[in-house]
């Protein structure tokens, strides 16, 4: 999974600048939201967003492609945190909160359709997982800070992401079922074996 952020200047769904640009992309992302709540997003054309939201068809096939890249855009801004990780006083506690809020969320209806629409994109310039994944890393950074900030070991970014992150979205993409409390608290346990030697 990919922690490096490609770079913005190549990417169609990347953030913008304010002023119109922004407001358009807002109130496409809002018409898409809402109709796919009102009609499911299997419903959902191109010119239909396009009415909703107050602009032409070709403003949204222009800026996004076509609509899976649309759909990515707005799944992966649903995705981004809206602030930091739950503090709960050790690395160990924060982990176990992050990740299983996070499987909560991914696992349920809402979040695998939006796994769905992120994987489902073809752009090659910015891939949407790869936001998803910087995303994830980003918290995940803030807790290692956090924790070194209280004198606590802490492992790479990189390790908990091959060791917590992966077995995690393997089990809600490819199995019928999403890992469990056990599941999660043990790949955290290994995670940190060790956490004070390099990766």
């Amino acid at each position: 999974m990919a922690t490096t952020a490609p770079s913005p200047s190549t990417s169609r769904t990347a953030p913008r600048p304010g002023g119109r640009s922004a407001r358009v992309q807002e109130a496409v992302h809002r018409a898409t939201r809402e109709l796919a709540a009102e009609h499911g997003r299997d419903a959902l054309t191109v010119p239909m967003v396009a009415a909703r939201a107050g602009v032409t068809p070709s403003t949204i096939y222009r800026r996004w492609g076509d609509l899976s890249e649309l759909l990515a855009d707005v799944s992966v801004e649903r995705m981004r945190p809206e602030g930091e990780p739950a503090d709960t006083g050790s690395l160990r506690g924060d982990l176990l909160a992050w990740a299983e809020q996070y499987n909560e969320e991914m696992s349920s209806q809402p979040g695998r359709g939006m796994m769905r629409d992120v994987l489902g994109a073809q752009s090659p310039d910015d891939r949407p997982s790869c936001r998803c994944a910087n995303y994830v890393a980003a918290q995940i950074g803030v807790l290692l800070e956090r924790a070194r900030a209280r004198g606590e070991a802490a492992p790479p970014v990189e390790r908990l992401m091959d060791t917590l992150v992966a077995p995690l979205l393997f089990r809600l993409l490819f199995m019928p079922a999403p890992a469990t409390a056990d599941d999660i608290a043990g790949w955290i346990d290994a995670s940190l074996a060790g956490a004070d030697q390099p990766a």
